[in-house]
């Protein structure tokens, strides 16, 4: 019994979309974290001079400030500039990263706009299941993760600025704009190594993140079997419905027999009701057929109709197979139901 509640099955397509709707998709942080450090390094160095410049002006306009410019008017205008210029600096950068947060989440599960992780579930708030959380196995290794990426991280970092200590000494003495050039240069140099390192992290951790996610939507036996019946629905339930779908297309076929001009038997299993009108119909159409007691019970409303009843084994079985209800006949058998029917009217002339 417990084997057959382990969840050993991939989880379904109708589980992953109906997880998606519900906000519960596999993600990498890491993916995301790669993607904006990528993009924000990149919107730097493309936009370099231009900051440079922003920057220069900033520092330009600050130092003509002297001290008895420091009045109420002049430090307003100070803020307003040093703000205006923070905007100009930070804006494109910011909205470059903001796109690559959204470019990285996107990447990885599409795009979704979903509310259902935002709604608070008042269910969630147990403390026993809470600690559970937080003291699980999977807590505990993405706290192990965690620590490892961010010591490798800083030391890789660390071993690499000490080299750039060495150069301090001499970079001092520049300017404040050649400073700029060789911190852009340096900056260069250690973002593209931790941009490799950062990649690889993000496939790993990607890699974790998707394996985890498809565990965590395993289903079991049980649950495969019960999703298959919920979408296909249930076999007796089917069987039933196509029962009733049968009785009623029954009773509405048998509410034609009525309308027939001849009924066609062979003369106990098989019974075809057709109808022929001259200058109405271009051929003679089947509107009901039946076997056995359903054959029985055309017969019987036929009789109480006074329609004719014609005994033709073969054409009936012939009628019964090639012809559905609301079908002409068959161009192979107008002969024979021609013959029928001319048979039915001299019966009929004979009568009156």
């Amino acid at each position: 019994m417990a084997q057959s509640e382990e969840k050993t099955e991939l989880p379904s397509d109708h589980k992953k979309q109906k997880a998606r709707e519900e906000g519960n998709v596999g993600k990498s942080q890491e993916v995301t974290g790669f993607l904006a450090l990528l993009f924000g390094f990149g919107i730097i160095f493309f936009l370099f001079p231009f900051l440079v410049d922003r920057i220069k002006s900033l520092f330009v306009y600050v130092m003509k400030f002297s001290l008895d410019d420091f009045d109420n008017i002049g430090t307003l205008n100070l803020a307003i500039f040093i703000i205006k210029e923070s905007v100009i600096v930070i804006a494109p950068i910011f909205l470059v990263l903001m796109i690559a947060v959204i470019a990285g989440n996107v990447a990885q599960f599409g795009f979704l706009i979903t509310i259902k992780t935002i709604i608070p579930k008042f269910s969630k708030i147990n403390m026993i299941t809470g600690f559970k959380n937080v003291m699980s196995l999977k807590k505990i290794l993405d706290g192990l993760l965690i620590t490892l990426k961010v010591s490798i991280t800083l030391s890789l970092g660390f071993f690499i600025f000490l080299g750039f200590l060495q150069e301090i000494p001499n970079i001092a003495f520049l300017n404040i704009f050649s400073q700029l050039i060789w911190l852009k240069d340096k900056a260069l140099i250690l973002g593209s190594i931790l941009l490799i390192l950062f990649f690889f992290m993000a496939a790993f951790d990607f890699y974790i993140r998707r394996k985890q996610y498809i565990q965590s939507l395993k289903m079991t036996k049980q649950e495969v079997k019960d999703e298959y019946k919920q979408l296909q629905g249930n076999p007796q339930i089917r069987a039933r419905i196509r029962q009733t779908m049968r009785k009623m297309s029954s009773r509405k076929m048998l509410s034609n027999v009525s309308k027939a001009t001849v009924v066609v038997t062979n003369p106990t299993h098989y019974a075809v009701a057709l109808k022929f009108v001259l200058h109405e119909d271009i051929a003679p159409i089947v509107i009901a057929k039946g076997t056995d007691l359903l054959a029985i019970k055309i017969k019987e409303i036929a009789r109480e109709y006074n329609i004719p009843i014609r005994e033709q084994p073969k054409l009936a079985r012939e009628l019964y197979k090639l012809c559905d209800i609301d079908d002409y006949i068959p161009q192979e058998l107008f002969r024979a139901v021609a013959q029928v029917l001319q048979t039915t009217e001299q019966i009929a002339s004979q009568m009156k």
